[in-house]
């Protein structure tokens, strides 16, 4: 059975979700639908493009991806079906693509002329259903259009590193449903550079020293559990799932205690600084 995912900014308030998982079934009722998210903030590529990227290879060969953000047809935003590392993207020409594949050619990349007569305002419904819905009984893209070689460049903003190589300045990218910080450091980048020095995490002034592996790695499991403080909202940084810096309050709950977004005051976009001392 062929899978389709949904990556959106509708939320789940609206019928959105549903008519468009409608339109799936009407068409091809041997499916299996996956929602990866439909929470990304209105019209925000990059949010998109981290939650599709990180996403998308756990997703056996074959997966159909259908990313409706920003996706409305205009003369520069064009509809796009792309096969990327044996996985199908459905997705306007907004950038996204260019993100995912960085700077590696896809198989395929086709611009959708089929279901012209479809378009409204809602892209994913009219048109991304009906394409998911043609490659899953085997249809090949020739038939949905023509070859494309135009993809909108986008490129992700990249830790800056100073000319001594003492300081690497990021930016947070996302922040997740626990109110967690992720950023653009990678923990292959601060090996690189760190070359066994120490090192010193800020986050609109409050200092790391350390960077965890994991979130439990906070707790010394040396000490009896009954003589252990509780570290229940206790600051750290961390490699994430993803091997990205990550600054997160243990056991956070964004909704009634706060998460480390918003008891530090940081947001998206915010710069964090990695400084190495000999």
């Amino acid at each position: 059975m062929t899978i389709i995912t949904l990556t959106t900014d509708y939320g789940l308030k609206d019928h959105y979700v549903g008519v468009l998982k409608g339109a799936i079934y009407s068409e091809q009722k041997d499916v299996h639908i996956v929602d990866i998210s439909h929470q990304i903030n209105p019209f925000n590529i990059n949010q998109a493009a981290y939650i599709i990227q990180n996403a998308y290879q756990s997703f056996p060969k074959g997966t159909i991806h259908i990313i409706g953000v920003s996706a409305e047809w205009s003369i520069d935003n064009q509809h796009l079906v792309m096969l990327f590392k044996d996985q199908y993207f459905i997705c306007a020409n907004n950038g996204i693509l260019s993100i995912l594949t960085e700077n590696i050619l896809p198989e395929s990349l086709v611009e959708i002329n089929a279901f012209e007569s479809d378009k409204d305002n809602f892209p994913a419904k009219s048109i991304f259903a009906k394409v998911a819905c043609h490659i899953a009984r085997g249809g090949t893209l020739d038939v949905i259009g023509k070859p494309f070689n135009q993809l909108k460049e986008t490129r992700n903003i990249t830790p800056i590193i100073n000319t001594n190589k003492t300081i690497i300045t990021g930016t947070i990218i996302y922040i997740d449903h626990f109110g967690n910080l992720i950023t653009n450091i990678s923990k292959a980048l601060i090996q690189k550079i760190k070359n066994g020095r120490a090192i010193e995490i800020t986050a609109r002034g409050t200092v790391f020293k350390k960077i965890h592996n994991s979130y439990n790695e906070i707790i010394n499991y040396e000490i009896p559990k009954e003589n252990r403080a509780t570290k229940d909202g206790e600051k750290m940084a961390l490699y994430n799932s993803n091997n990205l810096l990550e600054i997160a309050l243990y056991k956070s709950d964004l909704f009634n205690e706060g998460g480390a977004s918003t008891l530090l005051g940081l947001n998206y976009g915010n710069q964090i600084t990695v400084k190495f001392k000999d």
